[in-house]
């Protein structure tokens, strides 16, 4: 038998990280004060079920006075043969045909012991029909019938079943109550293994104790002296390796180092999400760090923005390292970390004659304007220098928008950007300048430009930014290298932003 069916808690005092549900279950126990319907939801691993069997022990045999009864009940549970306890996979009986069979059959009164219980893992994957055949019993069962529903995605359960349901959530079980039942496991079964690796088996399960369990039964089959050395070869690097180097390649710029260890850590199958959540744990706490300085957040926010958005398309990228690297290698650029309050556009050097110049009137300290008036955008800000590169055949329309309105509303229209690959390329365009209603925005590798200026990309986010504005706006993408040979410098105004961004680690 697997260590983890071995080892599963048989009553509450050996549930082990749950303890707030527990306790509260335990003194409904105590106190007779049992609901007819239960909503356990929590990621794979945490007790959902083991805690649903144990409730279920204690409907089944309240009441029943007979103490050998007792004894068959609880050990009919066990074995999983009891007629009263009725467990369904909802993943594979999710249809209203196999929820009708069920309700059709809790008509009939309990066989054996004094209550029927029925446990629905996985609910969520019911149909629409399935929840609404369900949704009358749960709200007035017969009095010997209770639900317990068990589900890793809360969010797909229907409002009407949950109000139904005394709801529980199931958190993720901390590493040090995992590594206290491995350690009890291994005590247990004359398993040696060192502190270091527990913590590595405890890490690498992330936060489940069915996943921790089962890697250590796996272990133990190879030895029964288990070193760090063995949990490295059976699930790679744990990546905390990693994490100071690449906080320390952001700040620096340096995106020579970030790409040889993303690269590394392909070839060593290192978990690019444990990665990524290391890096969130860390600039959490600098983040909180700042708080309690009285700091200016936005930087970490903008930080953990970035990397919440890695871990979402890291599960559905085709190739996981390309996005990790994309957002590091977008984070060394200063306008990704810059805080809200940008600082002021530094004027231009004149461009190229593809990219022109908007002219301006010449005006002395010592002679009057005259009264030829410059072409005024219809949102004029004095603060702002007439240091946009119109890219249009009418270079003296007058700007739709400003520069500075743009730069602010950058982060939301990233983040309103689809689909993901298209946003993962304009998070390393640098927004550059505005000619009326087209926004032209520099990159430095062609691989990027390509994407945003695609026919799907730019389409996009030019959806995105009208729906901002109010106004059509265009898109163009620039090379910086097309942008540096006229004689622009496309990053001036980042020189005071790498600063502004350095305190972020």
């Amino acid at each position: 038998m697997s260590l983890y069916r071995q080892y599963r808690p048989k009553t509450f005092a050996d549930v082990a990280g749950q303890s707030p549900i527990v306790d509260t279950l335990n003194q409904a126990v105590l106190q007779d004060k049992l609901a007819h319907a239960y909503l356990f939801a929590g990621i794979r691993g945490t007790g959902k079920t083991s805690i649903a069997r144990i409730l279920a022990k204690e409907l089944l045999t309240r009441g029943v006075e007979d103490e050998v009864l007792t004894r068959n009940i609880l050990q009919a549970i066990e074995e999983g043969n009891l007629v009263d306890l009725i467990e369904i996979d909802a993943a594979s009986n999710r249809g209203i045909d196999d929820i009708r069979s069920l309700l059709e059959k809790i008509q009939f009164t309990p066989v054996v012991a004094k209550a029927k219980v029925y446990i629905i893992d996985e609910v969520h994957m019911l149909t629409k029909e399935a929840f609404n055949a369900l949704l009358k019993t749960l709200e007035e069962p017969p009095a010997y019938a209770f639900f317990i529903l068990a589900t890793t995605e809360l969010h797909k359960i229907p409002a009407t079943i949950q109000s139904r349901c005394q709801r529980f959530l199931f958190r993720q079980i901390r590493e040090e109550d995992v590594v206290g039942r491995l350690r009890f496991i291994a005590d247990a079964e004359s398993i040696s293994i060192d502190d270091k690796a527990l913590k590595a088996i405890a890490h690498h399960s992330g936060g489940s104790m069915r996943d921790a369990i089962s890697l250590l039964d796996q272990l133990r089959s190879l030895t029964k002296d288990i070193t760090m050395q063995d949990v490295k070869e059976r699930i790679g690097e744990s990546g905390h390796e990693y994490v100071e180097q690449l906080l320390t390649a952001i700040q620096t710029g340096d995106t020579g180092t970030i790409v040889t260890i993303v690269r590394s850590m392909e070839e060593s199958a290192v978990p690019f999400e444990n990665v990524t959540r290391l890096l969130l744990e860390e600039v959490r706490k600098q983040l909180h760090t700042a708080v309690q300085d009285k700091k200016n957040t936005a930087p970490f926010v903008r930080v953990l923005d970035a990397f919440m958005d890695t871990i979402r398309d890291l599960r559905i990228a085709p190739v996981p390292g390309l996005v990790l690297e994309s957002t590091l290698l977008s984070l060394t650029q200063p306008q990704t970390v810059a805080p809200v309050e940008m600082a002021k556009p530094v004027i231009s050097q004149p461009a190229a004659p593809v990219i022109q110049k908007v002219p301006a009137p010449v005006v002395t300290p010592a002679a009057p304007v005259t009264e030829s008036k410059p072409i005024a955008s219809p949102v004029a800000d004095p603060e702002i220098p007439n240091n946009q590169l119109p890219i249009t055949d009418n270079p003296t329309a007058p700007a739709a928008v400003d520069l500075m309105s743009l730069k602010n509303a950058w982060p939301d229209i990233v983040a309103k950007t689809e689909p993901a690959y298209v946003r993962m390329s304009l998070k390393n365009g640098h927004l550059h300048a505005v000619e009326g209603n087209n926004i032209i925005v520099v990159f430095g590798s062609s691989f990027h430009r390509d994407k945003a200026s695609s026919p799907e990309g730019a389409r996009s986010i030019d959806t995105v930014m009208e729906s901002i504005f109010k106004v059509p706006l265009r898109i163009k993408c620039v090379l910086e290298s097309d942008v540096r040979s006229s004689g622009v410098v496309p990053h001036a105004e980042a020189v005071n932003l790498a600063e502004a961004a350095a305190d972020i680690f």
